[in-house]
């Protein structure tokens, strides 16, 4: 509804911030505590502003609901904060505590705090009223409705419906002319699902929501729709076009093409000569230049030899320098690193070293500069040169200018002389470069110069000869060079002149074979236009026409998209009925307003995709409509398909296509530890995630998937996963799946996904159950069916993606379409493609013809199969646990085909499958009801074969299951003297007589209802004869129909009759209880489910069967409850180890286990388990019980069959000859052993009758009766001389082994009397004793089981109550509820099967109010009790003054209540004040006309419903006002007291005290007043009371013979005449009396008080009868202050 939209809305406006919590996986207490604190300290310790959004989608756990509450309250929530937190605030909030002038301490500081965040703090609650749950939480948590104000969100209305759909259309054009009449549409669309839902869910109980955000679904989805349409529309439109214009191109080019080649032929021949002159003088001119080429040739040879010669010689001279050159280098390198810093050092040296003495030497060697003499200083006498004084005096004089000299030294031309001076001084050894380097480094380089300079001169010396030969050899290469250069250039000449040439004759060939290629393209384009023509000439026509269709469907989108973009945004959830009415409603809305559409727009016609759909139906989608529409929707809807699947279609579909999915397809549910883990890798993977078995509630983990909340991150896109981002890839997808056949998902859930009804539709079933029969019947037919329909689909797409192909190789082709080799390559392709697949095609239509023809043979089974599956799905709104799958079904139906007889002729095959099947799924359906539901199972069978067949009046069906809708107005009166004919039964025949086949009975009845009467009147009345003409005019049916308005109570005996008429006998008699078969049916990985009811416990009887099975010793159970869920687990995963057995009792217990135990079950895997594990399972009926495991489970009841005749073959089935033969006395054992099977029949059959049958429904159960039998035995075999103790068996069976469960006195006395009809001597020694008075029940003769189940098999199907010695009037009531039942069953399975006339009422408010405000004008004041105080004072002698004021306290008490709550209900009604738990479950009373609980808590007992109990309430209050008015009345109506016990005890209290006897030796006798009515009596009595106000139950009392008598024929209740309660001390009943129960009301089931009475029962009343009592006794005889209405 956009509560939070525009909360976000509002925070954005208001410039707060927005605060709200992120459930995921996990998320709990804690982290919901540490959000709060998060957001409330940003309120508090920063001052910030925060809006604390909250919705109910987020209330993981109810305390999170008490904490908001807190908020609301207090903005506090106790214990939220921890220490270090509370450091924070102190030091945020200490300022502002100062500046507020309080002493900033701990409690100040925090108060601070607190008002910090109630100022900033704004909580927005996000809550839906859809569920209870709402009013729940406002009633625990007041602050929600005390500190909020409460904003409600009403659907959206017309108009703000057209101004949203108007902005939405006008943000961009559209291109919409018809815009308004669409905008009006929009609305239209959502009103329409909104009635629908409505409607729907009011006939199917299914709930569907239509919020706004539906409504901007429809918006989105229809400009989604309607552009996606228009593109497509328009490529189409284009490309057939373009198709066509170069097809007109082709044609017209094809025209002029062979006028054009005869045009060149001359102009080729005349090329031709051309070319073959000017090939003469090119040859000639080719011969002179190839002698020039050979001279030229001679002289470029021996140039080349010159210059490789001279080229020798330089490199053999280069060789030698490459020797010298590199120490070369490497001088220079020094010297040119030398700085002139340096040489000025050196020249500055006074007393030079060694090293640069001796360097300086070589330099002036070098130079050749003489030093000066100089005295040797060893010897004066002789003189030495001076190199030093040479150096300073020469080189050193002018550094510059030296390292000049050196650099530019002309080392080519060094003097011997000086090489040979040089060369002592380079062999020494000090004369080294890195031993001058430690004198000086200038001096380094300069004796690195030397050395370098005299091998230098000895390289260059060596080359000098060989640089002269280079010369010479150059010298001689020149002149040959130029001799080449002259030859080279005439021969160039010679060739230019020849290329010349050549460029002419090239020319001349390129224009040949211009006009070569040109007639030849023309040639093969004449060719080419023939393929394409030829290819396409059929297309031509086609596409034309579709170029028109596409134009003008083209105009027609916008009114077409709108049916499509509703049917997308609205109809998934809804079945096919409402989908049709859709767009019926929704074209006839186009209509109106002239809005341009198709004559049918559907859906499937406007976004199906033919060869799409076909393919779908070859992975498995069902072929009916309603699945290829939700096949359409889960293609086109933006949002998430979530599958309602409760026959797993979908499941099967969404796999098989998955398979082909390139990316893959991953399966998971939501109970798989890792299925978040699954979810990542499929959204950053693409892939295709199927999420199976969806509950009603979807993991919070999976909102940013749901929601599609994918943000762009640079190119990619990204999705916050929980704490985790994932990369979104584009082709992911998620399919979700859920198995519950009615799921209800909240608004916010629906909302988030695209809900789509997958439920399996007749037609689809249909279709599938005729391929399996003929796959099981005729294989190879089945088999060549379906690759047929495989090939078909395959070829049909390869048809597209050519055609495909050739319009895109038309519409992208450039230029000449004639010239496109691929085009024409791939028309030449296609064509022979087309062709084989066209002729596939049309072989395949015939043989598909001959399939389907033989194939029809067998529809008569498929559509048994298919209505008689609805018939059992439909039993799920009967029972939760009646859920069976289409898997189980299936299989079913192919042990049926297996098993059904063989036959010659294929018809009478046919029908042995159809008898064969429909039997075998009544008994294994009929194994898992109760036994009540059995024979309303036979009747629905029976409707659904007569209706599928035609044969079934729907309106007359209508009337028997819902009867008079209304009353007859004007109609005939019923006949005066009809007494026995009421108003209600008149009406109904009134009804009925508008029907033509009952045209005319109310007059037959006018004319004589004597003879109807009889119908009334007999017992049997469903086997009575109809009067007249009718008996033979109406069918068995229509018979039944009738029996309806006299006889409702034999309408389930009349259906039966039916169903036997219909259907043969063995259809309304249910298997009995058989473990074997069904474990026979059962898998390791089937669980087999006895689902329970009351008294029944199947666990004696498996025990048994695992004994005979030799599993004893492996056979564990456990029976669940709180903390025994992980020893069941540990139980389960055992079993599946080592093979054993293992039962999980009491399921029902446990309810919050059973996710767990559907986890357990759905990953059982056959490879990892033992082939012997059984899983049993029992639980009473549950919606919680998981519905995956019911559908794939054997279900079984153990509850006794239904029937005296149908109990005791139970309890026989279970004794085999052996058992019966084990015994002394067999003859007396077996007789004795009927009679306690026939005791344990009537004890279960007497609950059916209700508290008449007994007080309280007693669990028996099978194990009484086997103990019964076992201490028979045990006495038989021990007895002495035959005696047999028949008062022992007697007393063990009544008072120990039924006894036992017995709590009621009257019960107790009940079981006694029973027992001692059906076991006594009589039994064993007469011959034909009798159970009952018709004869029909005795003891049989049978010496073995088949012969007593024979002799039972003769007992009536339908018992009589005579055979429990009750009145046949105790089977109306009973006879009446059990036909209601059957009926309301049948019309609730037939789902929306009605009379009609429900519209227009008041709602469920206007109804309670209504009430509520006539209940308090009705409710009369309470007394006052000082003033009835005053009257009655307490007196010794007058008891019953207290008594009257106990009943005026009793009565204050009640009136009080609703004086003080019905006020309050109306005020709570109007919203005034809050809606108590009380005071709705008041509302909800008054609406189902029953008695408010707080009323019944106060009030007295009472069975009526609130319109006659406020009635009888004033009646008792002016009963008591008389009593207070007018003292003790003459005549007690016991019916008004509140407590009677206590008025018969103050009675005999006075009396005791008058007569000084002790009260407990005083008991009542009664004198009945025959002649008296309560009117006639005016005196008090002498002795005791005048009493009236009780009512005979199950008999009458005759006042002329003074005595009980057998009840009249449908008089269920007889009022006793006045009696007077006359204490008597020491009474003892007197002989022929019937100790009579008085109960206050007709359940008479009651409980002990503190005052040691029964809330129920009074005392028991000594009644005058001529009988043996026991025959009351066995007949319930009881009376009762007050009946039910």
């Amino acid at each position: 509804s956009g509560r939070q939209s525009l909360s976000r809305l509002a925070t954005f406006m208001s410039d707060y911030d927005l605060f709200q919590i992120e459930v995921v996986k996990g998320y709990g207490l804690n982290e919901f505590r540490e959000d709060l604190r998060t957001c409330l300290m940003k309120c508090g310790c920063e001052d910030k502003v925060q809006t604390f959004l909250f919705a109910d989608s987020q209330i993981v756990k109810e305390q999170f609901v008490e904490m908001v509450n807190n908020i609301l309250n207090s903005g506090d929530v106790p214990n939220l904060y921890k220490n270090e937190d509370l450091d924070v605030i102190t030091q945020a909030c200490r300022g502002a505590c100062q500046s507020a002038g309080m002493v900033p301490n701990k409690t100040n500081i925090f108060i601070t705090y607190i008002g910090r965040v109630k100022k900033n703090v704004h909580v927005v609650l996000a809550f839906s009223p859809i569920s209870s749950a709402f009013r729940v939480r406002l009633r625990m948590f007041p602050s929600l409705v005390n500190c909020c104000t409460i904003d409600w969100f009403a659907e959206w209305p017309a108009e703000a419906l057209y101004s949203v759909a108007h902005m939405k259309m006008t943000e961009e054009d559209m291109g919409l002319t018809h815009l308004e009449g669409l905008l009006a549409c929009f609305s239209k669309v959502h009103k329409d699902a909104e009635a629908s839902a409505k409607d729907f869910v009011a006939n199917l109980k299914r709930q569907v929501y239509i919020t706004p955000t539906s409504f901007l679904e429809l918006l989105s989805g229809y400009k989604k729709v309607l552009v996606g349409k228009r593109k497509e529309v328009g490529t189409k439109q284009n490309r057939y076009q373009g198709g066509l214009d170069k097809l007109s191109e082709a044609a017209v080019a094809v025209a002029g093409m062979e006028d054009e080649i005869k045009a060149m032929q001359p102009e080729l021949e005349k090329s031709s000569v051309e070319v073959a002159q000017m090939m003469v003088v090119i040859t000639a001119d080719k011969e002179k230049a190839a002698v020039t080429k050979a001279e030229v040739e001679v002289v470029e040879k021996e140039a080349n030899a010159q210059r490789a010669a001279a080229k020798a010689i330089s490199d053999d001279a280069q060789k030698d320098l490459d020797e010298a050159l590199p120490a070369l280098e490497v001088a220079v390198q020094c010297l040119k690193k030398l700085k002139l810093s340096h040489v000025q050092e050196v020249k500055a040296l006074a007393n030079p070293p060694a090293g640069v003495k001796l360097a300086m030497e070589g330099v002036c060697i070098m130079f050749d500069i003489k030093p000066p003499k100089k005295a040797d200083p060893d010897n004066p006498a002789k003189k030495i040169d001076d190199w030093w004084k040479a150096s300073q005096t020469g080189p050193l004089s002018d550094p510059k200018k030296l390292l000049d000299d050196l650099m530019e030294f002309d080392k080519d031309n060094i003097p011997e002389s000086v090489i040979k001076k040089i060369a002592p001084y380079i062999e020494r050894e000090d004369f080294d470069p890195a031993a001058i380097k430690k004198a000086s480094v200038a001096c380094e380089a300069m004796c690195m110069w030397a050395r370098a300079m005299y091998k230098y001169h000895f390289v260059a010396r060596a080359v000098e000869p060989k640089r002269q030969a280079l010369k010479a050899a150059e010298a001689d290469l020149e002149i040959s060079t130029a001799k080449l250069n002259a030859a080279q250039a005439q021969l160039k000449e010679v060739e230019d002149k020849i290329a010349e040439l050549e460029a002419q004759y090239d020319g001349a060939i390129a224009k040949k074979e211009h006009l070569q290629k040109t007639m030849e393209n023309c040639k093969i384009k004449l060719v080419n236009a023939g393929k394409l023509i030829d290819g396409l000439g059929g297309e031509k026509t086609r596409w034309t026409e579709s170029v028109k269709e596409l134009g003008a469907q083209f105009a027609l989108i916008p009114g077409d998209a709108l049916v499509a973009a509703g049917m997308m945004s609205y109809a998934g959830p809804f079945t096919a009925s409402y989908r049709l009415g859709f767009e019926e409603s929704w074209l006839q809305e186009l209509r109106t307003r002239e809005i341009p559409a198709s004559e049918q727009p559907t859906m499937r016609e406007f976004l199906g995709d033919a060869v799409k759909m076909q393919n779908w139906v070859v992975f498995g989608l069902p072929n009916d409509n309603l699945s290829v529409e939700n096949g359409i929707i889960m293609d086109n809807s933006r949002r998430w398909p979530l599958c309602i699947d409760p026959q797993r279609q979908a499941n099967k579909y969404i796999k098989n296509m998955g398979k082909k999915v390139q990316e893959g397809m991953d399966t998971c549910k939501l109970s798989d530890a890792q299925f978040l883990r699954t979810m990542e890798l499929g959204v950053q993977f693409g892939k295709w995630i199927l999420l199976e078995n969806i509950g009603e509630e979807l993991d919070p983990a999976l909102e940013p998937i749901l929601q599609q909340q994918k943000i762009k991150d640079g190119s990619s896109w990204v999705l916050k996963l929980g704490d985790k981002t994932v990369t979104y890839a584009d082709s992911f997808r998620l399919l979700m799946t859920t198995t519950l056949p009615n799921p209800h998902y909240s608004p916010e859930t629906s909302v988030k996904v695209t809900l789509l009804n997958f439920a399996i539709t007749p037609a689809g079933l249909e279709d599938q159950m005729l391929g399996i029969v003929v796959a099981k019947e005729q294989p190879e037919m089945e088999e060549k069916k379906s690759a047929l329909v495989a090939e078909s689909a395959e070829n049909n797409s390869k048809l597209k993606a050519i055609e495909d192909e050739i319009l895109r190789l038309l519409s992208s082709s450039e230029g000449d379409i004639l010239e496109s080799v691929d085009l024409i390559n791939t028309l030449a392709t296609s064509k022979v493609t087309s062709t084989e697949i066209h002729k596939k095609q049309e072989e395949g239509k015939v043989i598909s013809a001959e399939i389907d023809e033989a194939r029809k043979s067998y529809i008569p089974v498929a559509f048994r199969t298919s209505i008689l599956f609805f018939c059992v799905v439909d039993l799920t709104t009967i029972d939760p646990m009646y859920q069976y799958s289409l898997q189980w079904y299936q299989l079913l139906f192919q042990l049926g085909v297996d098993a059904a007889p063989s036959a010659g002729e294929q018809d009478e095959r046919i029908k042995n499958i159809i008898d064969y099947f429909t039997y075998s799924l009544y008994q294994a359906v009929c194994r898992g009801l109760f036994e009540s539901h059995k024979p309303m199972f036979s009747f629905s069978m029976c409707l659904k074969i007569l209706t599928g067949e035609g044969n079934m009046d729907q309106a007359l069906l209508r009337f028997l299951l819902t009867g008079p809708t209304k009353d007859v107005k004007d109609g005939k009166p019923k006949p005066a003297d009809a007494t026995w004919l009421d108003d209600k039964m008149w009406n109904e025949v009134l009804t009925l007589a508008q029907y033509p086949a009952f045209q005319g009975v109310e007059d037959a009845i006018i004319a004589d209802h004597a003879a109807w009467k009889t119908i009334y009147d007999e017992p049997e009345a469903h086997e009575v004869p109809l009067p007249g003409e009718w008996n033979e005019k109406l069918t068995v049916f229509q018979k039944t129909v009738f029996l309806r308005t006299l006889r409702l109570d034999k309408v389930t005996a009349a259906i039966i009759n039916f169903v036997i008429s219909e259907m043969t006998q063995k259809f309304v008699e249910p298997p009995a209880f058989d473990i074997a078969l069904s474990y026979n049916d059962a898998t390791k990985l089937t669980p087999l489910i006895f689902i329970l009811s009351p008294g029944s416990d199947p666990v004696g009887e498996l025990l048994i069967f695992a004994g005979n099975m030799g599993m004893e010793n492996k056979f564990d159970s456990v029976s669940l409850g709180q903390g025994q869920g992980p020893k069941a687990s540990q139980m389960v995963q055992t079993g599946m180890t080592t093979g054993g057995w293992v039962l999980l009792a009491n399921c029902h217990l446990f309810t919050s286990w059973m996710p767990e135990l559907e986890r357990i079950c759905e990953q059982f895997n056959p490879e990892e388990m033992h082939q012997d594990f059984r899983l049993w399972l029992t639980s009473m009926p549950t919606q919680q019980f998981p519905a995956m495991v019911l559908q794939n489970g054997v279900k079984m009841t153990n509850e006794p069959p239904k029937g005296l005749r149908a109990n005791l073959m139970n309890s026989f089935l279970k004794m085999d000859d052996a058992t019966l033969r084990d015994c002394k006395d067999a003859n007396a054992f077996r007789r004795l052993v009927f009679g306690f099977c026939f005791f344990h029949a009537a004890c279960q059959e007497r609950r059916k009758y209700g508290p008449i049958g007994w007080n309280i429904p007693y669990s028996f159960t099978n194990e009484d009766l086997t103990t019964c039998r076992r201490q028979l035995k045990y006495f038989l075999d021990e007895s002495v001389g035959g005696q047999i103790p028949y008062k022992v068996l007697q007393y063990l069976g009544a008072a120990i082994n039924y006894g036992g469960r017995i709590t009621d006195a009257q019960d107790k006395r009940l079981a006694n009397t029973m027992i001692k009809v059906y076991v006594c001597e009589d039994s064993v020694v007469t011959e034909g004793y009798k159970f009952s008075e018709s004869g029909l029940y005795y003891v049989s003769n049978g010496e073995t089981q088949e012969e007593i189940l024979d002799f039972i098999r003769g007992f009536p199907l339908t018992p009589k109550p005579e055979a429990f010695g009750m009145h046949s009037n105790c089977d109306i009531s009973c006879a009446q509820n059990e036909s209601m039942a059957l009926l309301e069953n049948i019309l609730s399975m037939g789902g929306s099967a009605g009379g009609g006339g429900g519209g227009g009422g008041d709602s469920k408010e206007d109804v309670m109010g209504t009430v509520a405000a006539e209940l308090l004008q009705l409710t009369p004041k309470p007394f006052d009790f000082v003033e009835v105080e005053e009257r009655f004072p307490t007196l010794y002698e007058e008891s019953t003054n207290t008594v009257i004021k106990q009943e005026v306290i009793r009565y204050n008490r009640l009136l009080k209540v609703m004086i003080a709550t019905l006020p309050q209900f109306q005020k709570a009604l109007k919203g005034l004040v809050t809606m108590t738990e009380e005071l709705e479950s008041m509302g909800n009373a008054f609406f189902t006309n029953q008695v408010p609980e707080n009323f019944e808590k106060k009030g007295y007992l009472s069975l009526k419903p609130l319109s006659s109990w406020s009635k009888d309430l004033v009646d008792r209050i002016k009963f008591v006002q008389q009593w207070v008015d007018g003292g003790l009345p003459i005549v007690i109506w016991l019916s008004g007291l509140f407590f009677p016990q206590a008025f018969f005890t103050g009675t005999l209290q006075n009396f005791a005290r008058a007569q000084q006897i002790a009260i407990d030796r005083l008991g009542f006798g009664f004198t009945f007043l025959n002649d008296k009515t309560p009117e006639t009596i005016t005196e008090k009595a002498e002795k005791g009371v005048h009493t009236y106000g009780i009512y005979f139950e199950g008999c009458r009392y005759d006042r002329k013979l003074a005595r009980l008598e057998d009840a009249y024929p449908k008089v269920l209740y007889d009022e006793m005449p006045p009696c007077n309660f006359v204490p008597e001390a020491d009474r003892k009943p007197p002989a022929g009396v019937y100790e009579c129960p008085i109960y206050k009301v007709l359940s008479r089931k009651g409980t002990l008080m503190t005052t040691g009475h029964s809330t129920n029962f009074v005392l028991n009343l000594d009644t005058p009868t001529d009988r043996d009592p026991s025959s009351w006794i066995r007949g319930g005889v009881a009376g009762f202050l007050a009946l039910k209405d």
